[in-house]
């Protein structure tokens, strides 16, 4: 986001709407400045992660929760292309997916680069996914199981994404679907590798982005749809991603789905 981007929206909304601007200064503060506002509606501009970081602000308060808009401005943009808001436009909860394993990892490491002057980009992530997957994550030993309500646990998963029934990602304008049809009130998706051969990774995204008959599944895959609540424990510390931010590394997280939980307005 560029401050000539930003002062033009700050110019655009001036006169509709009584407004404080913010800038956010490190990580974490859209989620300090959101928890903090008692504003009736919340405008973030910017990227996947920062809006992930307002929603979270917003959930932490206790005395109602404001509408929000989105101004896209980061890189993939995966809320706002899914919600259908013009890209151009001057617009532990997740809004769209969360991912544990090589997902995060690749996330981590393209976070990293970019630290170092590097432009995301779609050849950056397939770069930085064929690197860590010959050099980087585990390939043998599966870390993962999965805790549902009146469900027997399943472990042995390498990688897992959760989604909101939403896209995972795009490529190339083309957007990744673990399930098809898109409904962000039907629930918790979850799409888990039991291997991480790069057969099985490139099956599962050739799935998402050709298959819209049903959801991605195959003899390595796990899929449960509509699920209220998933646990998720590794034996070990792995990687933790939600909406594309890089969040550390984590042995136990619980996904609970909150419906009707935001308003947002275009």
């Amino acid at each position: 986001m560029t401050a000539t981007v930003t002062d033009l929206a700050v110019r655009s909304l001036a006169g509709l709407v009584d407004l404080d601007v913010e800038r956010t200064q490190y990580r974490g503060h859209a989620r300090e400045l959101a928890a903090a506002s008692d504003a009736d509606l919340v405008i973030v501009h910017g990227g996947d992660g920062s809006i992930n970081e307002a929603v979270n602000g917003i959930m932490s308060r206790a005395d109602g929760r404001p509408q929000v808009a989105v101004i896209p401005g980061g890189g993939a943009n995966v809320l706002a292309r899914a919600l259908g808001l013009p890209l151009d436009a001057a617009a532990a909860y997740f809004t769209f997916s969360a991912g544990l394993g090589i997902d995060a990892e690749v996330v981590r490491e393209v976070d990293r680069m970019r630290a170092q002057g590097r432009r995301e980009s779609v050849a950056l992530f397939l770069r930085v996914l064929v690197r860590q997957y010959y050099r980087g994550t585990d390939r043998h030993q599966p870390a993962l199981r999965l805790e549902r309500d009146g469900e027997p646990p399943v472990s042995g998963l390498f990688m897992t994404i959760i989604t909101n029934r939403s896209p995972w990602t795009y490529f190339r304008g083309r957007p990744l679907l673990p399930v098809p049809n898109p409904d962000f009130n039907s629930g918790l998706d979850l799409l888990a590798l039991r291997r991480i051969r790069l057969t099985t990774i490139l099956n599962a995204v050739g799935q998402m982005l050709y298959v819209r008959s049903r959801p991605a599944g195959g003899r390595d895959m796990l899929s449960v749809l509509g699920s209220e609540s998933l646990t998720l424990r590794s034996a070990r510390p792995i990687a933790f991603q939600a909406d594309g931010e890089y969040l550390g590394e984590t042995e136990a997280v619980t996904f609970e789905f909150v419906p009707h939980a935001l308003r947002i307005v275009a």
